[in-house]
């Protein structure tokens, strides 16, 4: 029997422009104008640019790497690449120059969509003798001099193409759901990222079976602002969006998402968990420099939504009491909240590509938006499960999707079956050996059901930590809770085989930075600021409240602030943000050995931090009994 998503992305775009011509597919925002273009519009980019791509030499399982922002662009070019037979393979703007070599050695790719001057000449100065014959920008500023042999406009390409534009659907026709459409890098957590292979039926069939659970209508507004190179964007800016029609908008710049947001008052909304944390993170902040009125407020109402939201978390219906309270929090607060926000439309907001902390959740379901956990991994088209209207659990990932199986192995491991998993890494067998077995992809995580048959990931498998004692914890855990206070931009949690817990903490620059001016606290740097008594205490303080709502066992009983930020381009995070553990640990060494070196007693009088080089002492213990 046929199923819905038994076709691939181009035939999907043929569709949506048979059918809704004229109605908007996609929206970019430039000289802070948005600027339309229907489904005839990008049907028809796309197409002369397949067939401009034709005339360069593009081919069935060629493999073209896409690279820059978010622009329609690359959405034609993607389609486009996929329509002739090609893959697409998107890497995040910022990639280090090593995971840019790596790709193109193991690839072979021989053609290159560029968005800019910047990105152009990364491509040139890392790969050169390689076996690239083309590179396309679609940003021409600074480029018009350039002389470097296969250096082309993205309007030059298309021009090439005008003519044979219109063999696309046959080209279309010769595809099959099999094919593989995309190939997606890993966070590579552990290593080097591999390169994960989908196919048009991987990802359609993810993103419909996601929408029968999370409905998507023709309606409905989206803003990419998320790397396409990132299989979460690639699920709903380009699967989803071609499956269901619903409109796509691009924001001018990073400084403009949040006002571009609200200016679309999208439905659905999907991010990773630090946009929701710093989204939260700013509102308090924002509160905190607000008048004496607002800020009480704010301090009457919030506690009325967290109430309804804890009581509909725990499946109860609000009293007659509640419910009129809530109301007025509404009307007082939390809808003016949310428009500032650009959720004053929102139907559908989910997070994933981590764990969000539990105090998150319950802050955005208070101001009433419809927050989601969703879960899966790039392996199987980004999603296995996701949360329930009405059914959320905060400490939960929801259930399984439709045609998705989910179990738990002997070693606690979690295992998805569904036929949105992967079709293999790009020329690594072994490693696709070692993550599929019998059709069961392996996730390296831990995790279990819970009493309602929902999902509980505990963390990485290769994570989940022991204290001495044998006591089991989740560093991730305690991380997201370090990680809703405002002043704490990441956190390292740590304890492997300790007899405590102990935490490596990053400042927000920026809302630390706030919290000295507002006290006459001088400081010129970053790690100026990290090294000063009073932001020692500040975190102290936040620590100490985290605490009170922690087991004793696994409470941080010492902290070191340090002096930098993780940073993806010193290999510390992923590009999506998740902390490479060990690679951190072995960077900070001396760092994490002084931090369980000493008494061990809850108050040590002084906490570690690790600047230059060397190891000096500065007071800001945690001691959750205020005795210090």
């Amino acid at each position: 029997m046929t199923k819905p998503y038994d076709t691939t992305l181009p035939a999907l775009l043929l569709k949506q422009a048979s059918e809704r011509g004229e109605r908007t597919a996609l929206r970019e925002k430039e000289w802070g104008v948005w600027q339309a273009f229907t489904w005839r519009d990008f049907l028809a980019a796309t197409a002369e640019f397949a067939a401009g791509m034709k005339t360069l030499g593009l081919g069935r399982g060629d493999i073209v790497v896409l690279i820059g922002d978010n622009r329609p662009e690359w959405m034609w070019a993607e389609l486009a690449i996929q329509a002739l037979g090609g893959v697409a393979l998107g890497l995040y703007q910022d990639a280090p120059a090593e995971e840019i070599r790596y790709v193109f050695e193991l690839s072979k790719a021989r053609l290159v969509v560029a968005e800019d001057q910047e990105q152009v000449d990364k491509i040139l100065e890392l790969v050169p003798g390689t076996s690239i014959a083309h590179i396309v920008y679609h940003d021409e500023k600074g480029l018009t001099r350039y002389d470097e042999p296969g250096l082309l406009s993205f309007t030059e390409v298309r021009d090439k193409g005008r003519e044979g534009a219109a063999e696309f659907p046959a080209w279309v026709a010769a595809l099959s759901p099999e094919d593989t459409a995309l190939i997606a890098t890993t966070s590579g957590t552990t290593g080097r990222p591999k390169l994960a292979m989908l196919s048009h039926r991987n990802l359609l069939a993810m993103a419909w079976n996601l929408g029968q659970v999370d409905p998507k209508q023709p309606t409905d507004e989206f803003v990419s602002f998320l790397p396409l190179a990132w299989m979460g964007e690639q699920m709903m800016a380009v699967a989803s969006a071609l499956l269901f029609g619903f409109t796509v908008n691009f924001p001018e710049e990073p400084d403009t998402i949040q006002n571009d947001i609200r200016e679309i008052g999208p439905h659905l909304i999907f991010s990773p968990p630090r946009v929701w944390e710093n989204m939260a993170a700013s509102v308090r902040v924002k509160i905190m420099e607000s008048s004496p009125l607002k800020q009480r407020l704010y301090h009457w109402l919030l506690p009325i939504g967290l109430k309804h939201a804890d009581c509909c978390f725990a499946g109860r219906t609000p009293g007659l009491g509640l419910k009129f309270l809530y109301f007025l929090a509404q009307m007082g607060l939390f809808r003016a909240l949310r428009d500032r926000l650009g959720f004053s439309r929102v139907r559908s907001a989910s997070t994933g590509g981590a764990a969000l902390g539990p105090d998150t959740f319950r802050f955005f379901h208070a101001l009433g938006v419809n927050l989601k956990q969703i879960y899966g991994q790039t392996e199987i088209a980004g999603i296995s499960c996701i949360h329930r209207d009405r059914a959320v659990q905060f400490d939960s990932v929801g259930a399984p999707i439709p045609e998705t199986e989910i179990s738990i192995s002997p070693e606690g491991e979690i295992l998805s079956k569904s036929p949105a998993v992967f079709q293999g890494y790009y020329k690594n067998p072994e490693a696709t050996a070692e993550t599929v077995t019998d059709g069961w992809l392996r996730s390296g995580d831990a995790g279990y059901f819970n009493e309602s048959g929902q999902l509980v990931v505990i963390d990485r498998l290769k994570d989940v930590m022991r204290l001495a004692d044998g006591e089991r914890f989740s560093p991730q855990f305690l991380e997201n809770k370090l990680k809703f206070s405002p002043y704490v931009r990441e956190a390292v949690a740590l304890g492997q085989g300790q007899d405590f817990t102990a935490a490596i903490v990053c400042i927000d620059f920026e809302i630390a930075g706030r919290f000295a001016e507002s006290r006459l606290i001088t400081y010129t740097t970053y790690q100026d600021l990290s090294a000063r008594p009073e932001i020692y205490e500040l975190i102290r303080d936040e620590i100490r409240g985290v605490n009170l709502t922690l087991p004793e066992k696994i409470r941080i009983r010492r902290f070191a602030l340090l002096f930098k930020e993780l940073d993806a381009d010193d290999g510390e995070l992923t590009r999506t943000r998740k902390v490479r553990r060990t690679t951190v640990q072995e960077r900070y060494q001396a760092l994490t050995e002084a931090l369980f070196s000493g008494q061990d007693r809850v108050c040590l009088s002084c906490a570690i931090t690790y600047q230059d080089g060397r190891v000096r002492q500065i007071g800001g213990d945690v001691c959750i009994e205020d005795v210090c």
